[in-house]
């Protein structure tokens, strides 16, 4: 079980959170904005915000109406029946919520589209919050007021923030090899070496079974991946035959990589560690992330001559438009070109 109260630290007004140690539990916490643990509080402690009173049930200095409640209750039984993730239902009802609070002396009709801008200028953009968090918001009041009949609001004329246009972060393959050689753990090199030569993303591969890798095909099945999509993505050789090893040494029960506890999956933060402990081992400097090595796969592979549609395919992009980008980071017809300095 876990505790959560309002505290003032450092001069910051913060929500403090005890608990006994649960993997699972800081696994959840780590991946909430702006998340930090003190020493001196001997918790982990987050902004004392309305989103979060409401997360960890605090008494808010505003409250949801009766009607507001079942509004939410109707929206989210809405979301169950389109199928969406528990994990998007989760993020969708809790950004709404906010913004219903932020307005909660207004009856949801009369919410109107300059409603929606106060709230992106005076909480969100305020707050310093994501551009990730305010597309989910942008996603969950279109889809919310459009189930919400007789409204004001005109959803056409709810944008988007707008999208920076940077690309992919790609490593070469000499530095891939330098990484995974530096990574000595069994454990440890066999989910790198897997992102890496399978493309995936970190929450893909935490949530693999054993079951999911068929050898007898040389693939792996990714189950229910973003988009509730399944897919495949081809293994090679040497990959099936370290996963062999690793699971005879580590007889996992349930996830194919478990931590600390017997079928608990491996913690997130922690598979980044690792990534930055190896790191430490390489002559790299640059700050790599997990996610690198996904856009590594799918750069070299493009580099290697494979065809843009298989690889969206194995990347498990919805738009082709998405994997298109790796042709702007791919070298191989770049180092072609010769520069006119270089004939001077």
């Amino acid at each position: 079980m876990w505790k959560a109260t309002a505290v003032k630290h450092k001069g910051e007004q913060r929500i403090a959170v005890y608990f006994d140690y649960n993997q699972d539990i800081v696994r959840r916490l780590r991946k909430l904005e702006d998340v930090r643990w003190s020493t001196t509080l001997k918790a982990w402690h987050l902004p004392d915000n309305e989103a979060n009173r409401i997360r960890f049930k605090l008494e808010q200095a505003k409250s949801l109406t009766e009607l507001h409640h079942k509004k939410i209750q109707n929206y989210r039984r809405w979301l169950n029946a389109k199928r969406y993730s528990e994990n998007t239902i989760k993020a969708y009802i809790e950004v709404l919520s906010t913004f219903l609070l932020y307005y909660c002396d207004t009856p949801v009709e009369e919410i109107t589209n300059f409603d929606i801008n106060n709230f992106n200028n005076d909480y969100i953009l305020k707050n310093n919050l994501s551009i990730s968090y305010q597309n989910q918001f942008v996603n969950a009041v279109k889809l919310f007021f459009r189930v919400v009949q007789d409204t004001k609001i005109d959803v056409e004329l709810i944008y988007r923030p707008r999208r920076v246009k940077s690309l992919p972060n790609v490593l070469s393959k000499e530095e891939v090899r330098l990484i995974l050689e530096a990574t000595k753990n069994l454990k440890h090199k066999t989910m790198l070496s897997l992102i890496y030569a399978c493309g995936l993303r970190s929450g893909e591969l935490l949530k693999l079974l054993p079951e999911h890798i068929d050898s007898n095909r040389g693939v792996l099945i990714i189950k229910q991946a973003k988009g509730m999509k399944d897919r495949i993505a081809p293994l090679g050789k040497s990959l099936i035959e370290m996963l062999r090893v690793y699971y005879k040494t580590f007889k996992p029960k349930r996830f194919l990589f478990e931590g600390m506890h017997e079928g608990v999956e491996y913690d997130a933060r922690s598979l980044q560690q690792v990534l930055k402990q190896s790191l430490g081992r390489t002559p790299i400097t640059k700050n790599v992330t997990l996610h690198w090595l996904r856009h590594s796969y799918a750069t070299h592979l493009l580099e290697n001559g494979t065809d843009l549609r298989y690889i969206q395919e194995i990347l498990g992009h919805r738009s082709s438009r998405t994997t298109e980008i790796y042709t702007h980071v791919s070298t191989k017809s770049i180092q072609k070109i010769v520069s006119p300095y270089d004939q001077l």
